[in-house]
């Protein structure tokens, strides 16, 4: 299962760039992306160190700040140490059925919406929005949902609704049926209200109706409470590691 994991996470990646802007290629056997994410070398079986360095290359040649990594905990990293990768942050990967996390007939929360458009964000999250040319291709492959803090149908006389954290679900019609939870979260000061839970339902729900029938994501701690109380169940672990360039 945790194969199927990182099949998802390296699509979902792909996708991005492909659609982005950026660019994903193979250089052998190690799959590239470069995206709204950064340059990203996606789950190698094995490291070649030449291989490797020839990506940091291109990551110097573009720019690029910093490198990262996903990598199977099984896959021997010593190629990474001789260029200069530092171990990063834990991948945690969590599984649901979809019938689980999504209950039939169920009211949907008011203060989510399905967007394909957002003036949600300005200053130096104004990028942010153009990630959501993601969800207006055809076919669908990815949802977006926003929570706001007052529901949707706020009188003109009330106090503002207050944009209070996003999800995004994915969902590539693959044969295996899964789909992926993504860069879901909930401002600080609205944790607590049970936005989170709907944040989540609403993806799952988008991707539930477009076929998919089980659901995987990479969880935080903190996260994974939400989680579990949603149905997911924790299948194993990854590890990111990271190269950080000079400006």
């Amino acid at each position: 299962m945790v194969a199927d994991c990182e099949r998802v996470q390296t699509s979902w990646f792909r996708t991005q760039a492909d659609v982005l802007g950026g660019e994903s290629w193979d250089d052998g056997a190690l799959t590239w992306t470069d995206g709204p994410d950064g340059l990203n070398l996606m789950f190698p079986r094995e490291l070649d160190t030449a291989a490797v360095r020839h990506g940091v290359q291109i990551a110097l040649a573009r720019g690029r700040s910093s490198v990262g990594v996903w990598l199977n905990t099984g896959v021997d990293a010593s190629a990474l140490r001789e260029c200069g990768f530092e171990r990063g942050w834990a991948i945690r990967w969590m599984a649901a059925s979809l019938a689980a996390v999504v209950a039939d007939g169920g009211d949907r929360d008011g203060r989510v919406e399905l967007q394909t458009t957002t003036l949600d964000y300005e200053g130096e999250h104004a990028d942010y929005g153009d990630r959501l040319r993601l969800t207006r291709q055809e076919p669908s492959v990815a949802w977006y949902a926003a929570a706001y803090n007052r529901p949707a149908d706020v009188r003109p006389s009330d106090r503002p609704r207050r944009f209070a954290g996003r999800a995004w679900s994915f969902y590539d019609g693959g044969a295996d049926g899964i789909a992926g939870v993504f860069d879901m979260e909930v401002w600080p000061r609205f944790r607590r209200r049970g936005l989170g839970t709907a944040l989540l339902r609403t993806v799952c729900s988008a991707a539930r109706e477009a076929g998919a029938s089980r659901v995987v994501l990479n969880a935080t701690e903190e996260g994974s409470l939400l989680y579990r109380s949603c149905g997911f169940t924790t299948i194993g672990e990854g590890i990111t590691w990271w190269l950080h360039l000079n400006s």
